[in-house]
């Protein structure tokens, strides 16, 4: 699937998902036993329950985050022309979401809401073995809904790039599909991150449905792509996904990925650039690194070390953020 008739479009990627504050802290395993959470696990709290254990947590790292937005932010940074379509509420939270998305230099107009839910956060607790475990308040984010999309954004996108998550809603569901149809009639590609495993067991049948009617370019990692398909083991589910769509890019943390396109298959290999502190964002980052090089016509191949590069940079400090510059270290580091 070729870019080169795209290049008209005003805005490279435009990304929907769910406009989340991350909190980032660093925790021990003892305050996990002790609040009954599972390491590594992405944990969905109420409201109060979020609220207690932020108090509990102590003082943390703030962001804008959520998957698409962690990629968007990352492609802005990159120097690629990208915009954010999420619900955020007219509250703190809301405003820490849209003035840190849009220092990256990103597009974000989606109007906050007043009443209802508020603003989404995600206690992420880091311990020190650098795995993130997750309680997601998912508040104003899952209320986007079809009416909450500026489709004159999604028409001028040459890809659209949509969270997994957002499938949770049924009127986030809406808006997810009115706007892959929209992107596809204006000439764009849909591109999907699958976002967790747990997810597509809730969805497995219309999550297989969407990615064979509608995605051009699929991000997922090992466990989820072998809980799509139900598959005995990796490369049974590397057979699987290469009739489905046209492009499926597999992330399989230290042993590298996997990109299958048209019949054919490129491993690449993950990059050790610093000590692991914090994986949150790995697979985000991977995504903003694979899609700048598709945006600038690179080879698939070239598009996966530029994803790892980003991906092995972004999980040796706090935070889905890079604290350097992405482009440089891709410079520096894809043929080294």
């Amino acid at each position: 699937m070729e870019l080169e008739n795209k290049v008209e479009k005003e805005i490279d990627v435009v990304a929907i998902g769910n406009a989340i504050v991350d909190v980032l802290v660093n925790s021990q395993d003892s305050f996990l036993q002790n609040n009954s959470l599972a390491k590594g696990s992405m944990t969905l709290v109420e409201e109060e329950k979020a609220e207690e254990l932020y108090l509990a947590s102590g003082t943390g790292l703030k962001s804008s985050g959520g998957s698409a937005a962690n990629t968007l932010a990352g492609l802005s940074i990159l120097g690629n022309k990208a915009g954010f379509i999420g619900r955020v509420k007219n509250d703190q939270l809301g405003e820490i979401f849209t003035n840190d998305i849009c220092s990256t230099g990103a597009i974000y107009t989606t109007p906050p809401i007043k009443d209802g839910p508020s603003t989404a956060r995600c206690l992420i607790l880091v311990t020190p073995d650098a795995q993130r475990t997750m309680c997601t308040y998912l508040g104003a984010s899952v209320y986007l809904n079809p009416e909450d999309l500026d489709l004159s954004l999604v028409r001028k996108a040459k890809i659209l790039y949509l969270e997994g998550y957002l499938w949770d809603h049924p009127q986030a569901k809406k808006a997810f599909i009115t706007s892959a149809e929209e992107c596809k009639s204006s000439g764009g590609l849909v591109a999907l991150s699958l976002s967790d495993s747990f997810c597509i067991e809730r969805h497995r049948e219309s999550f297989q449905e969407l990615v064979g009617n509608y995605i051009d370019i699929l991000f997922a990692n090992e466990s989820e792509i072998i809980s799509l398909y139900q598959s005995e083991n990796f490369e049974d589910a590397q057979k699987k996904i290469k009739e489905k769509c046209d492009i499926a890019v597999l992330t399989r943390g230290e042993k590298g990925s996997v990109i299958i396109s048209n019949g054919g298959e490129y491993y690449v290999k993950s990059y050790n650039l610093g000590k692991l502190i914090d994986t949150t964002g790995a697979g985000d980052l991977y995504a903003s690194g694979f899609l700048h090089g598709y945006i600038n016509h690179k080879d698939l191949e070239t598009c996966g070390h530029m994803g790892s590069i980003c991906a092995g940079h972004i999980v040796t400090q706090l935070g889905p953020r890079s604290q350097i510059s992405l482009l440089e270290l891709i410079k520096k580091n894809l043929h080294a």
